[in-house]
């Protein structure tokens, strides 16, 4: 579809994958976004996953009939976007291929693709025709030959997965009320919170270089193409990668046979009366990149584990260990559970949270044995939630 007179949408919706990237859950699906930049030459920005290349090439072609692709711009070798280029290849066989230079073993190593390859720099531009396009690097946002592309004249900025967001869009694609910000705000928190969240340093490294660009329009790989949202969908990423967070908890906790899930209920309501704000997440039930989306949206962290093996409940552990693998900053932390002989799993999760620049909040509570309010007495805690930041 026409996004401008020269920039088409060819991309397409994934509503039969169960888990993007084998992990994280997509009840509402996930968009593949792919563009034509429409001019003297045509460039295609970006492709799609494998499974889609029928359909995806039957988009092209919807667009640009018989002619040509000349250019096949490359902002980042993730197969979700990468999987479809030999086909290009096969279907367009004079198509250059443009890139930077990191991106260049990747082709090889995953498509078999050495010919026929520019290697562009920081800054370079590519002329189409009465429009251009100049290629700006942003490594680590989030794998190492990341790029993005910017079109000038249509003041446009393809931003591979930059500000994208996990759920399918509608056939308008453009944000509108069907695709508002407000309706993936939830979904695109926690696509960052999962996949890009350890790279918030290098994420304000990119918006700080991009900040100067009049963009007009944002077409990122995945989620609609932002126009109107625009202000909202920057300025949650610029908060996401500053590990800014709001005032509230979450509480995510696992339990074996019901005693550290009672505790983690029993701190719920009570941080309800106090009307507190909190997340509850089971991690026995759930995928973690649920509650680890609630990580990056409010700035207390309690888990919630039983002793298991001498060591940390593992669902629990599984948790802790990707909050500290995505460097979360400026959260602080408690820990509560339970044990049958040899308490470890507080005093294991506290370790980890200091390591990790956490701040404690108390020793956290170890409880013997079957759960009772006498044991796990969550006031201390509580008294000190009263004065979140």
């Amino acid at each position: 579809m026409k996004l401008t007179e020269r920039i088409r949408y060819v991309g397409l919706n994934d509503r039969q994958t169960v888990l993007f990237e084998n992990q994280w859950p997509i009840p509402e699906g996930v968009s593949y976004n792919s563009y034509l930049v429409v001019d003297e030459k045509v460039a295609l920005i970006d492709t799609a996953a494998a499974a889609f290349g029928d359909a995806y090439l039957e988009n092209i072609r919807r667009e640009i009939g018989d002619r040509p692709v000349d250019y096949l711009i490359v902002n980042h070798m993730e197969p979700d976007h990468s999987a479809l280029q030999a086909r290009i290849r096969a279907q367009y066989p004079d198509v250059t291929i443009v890139t930077n230079a990191k991106a260049v073993p990747m082709i090889a190593g995953f498509q078999g693709i050495t010919e026929n390859i520019r290697v562009i720099k920081e800054g370079e531009n590519l002329p189409l025709g009465e429009t251009s396009l100049q290629f700006f690097m942003a490594p680590m946002v989030h794998w190492p030959e990341t790029m993005v592309t910017w079109c000038a004249e249509e003041q446009t900025l393809f931003s591979g997965d930059a500000f994208g967001t996990f759920k399918a869009v509608n056939n308008n694609v453009i944000d509108s009320e069907s695709n508002d910000y407000e309706s993936y705000k939830e979904e695109m928190t926690r696509y960052y919170a999962s996949i890009v969240g350890k790279y918030g340093a290098t994420v304000q490294n990119a918006l700080k270089k991009l900040s100067g660009l009049p963009i007009k329009r944002i077409c990122s790989t995945h989620g609609p193409v932002w126009e109107r949202d625009i202000p909202q969908v920057v300025a949650l990423y610029d908060r996401l990668s500053r590990y800014d967070a709001d005032p509230g908890v979450v509480i995510a906790y696992g339990s074996m046979y019901g005693n550290t899930a009672k505790a983690a209920r029993a701190l719920a309501d009570a941080l309800e009366s106090a009307k507190i704000p909190y997340a509850l997440h089971d991690l026995c039930s759930e995928n973690v990149s649920y509650a680890l989306r609630d990580v990056f949206r409010y700035e207390t962290l309690v888990l919630g584990a039983p002793t298991y093996n001498n060591g940390i409940f593992p669902p629990v552990r599984q948790l802790m260990e990707a909050v500290c693998d995505r460097l979360v900053k400026n959260r602080r932390f408690f820990a509560f559970g339970s044990f049958t002989w040899a308490g470890a799993s507080v005093r294991l999760l506290n370790e980890m949270a200091k390591s990790a620049g956490m701040e404690l909040i108390g020793d956290g509570i170890s409880f013997q044995h079957a759960y009772s309010p006498d044991k796990c007495d969550f006031g201390d805690l509580l008294h000190n939630l009263y004065y979140v930041k």
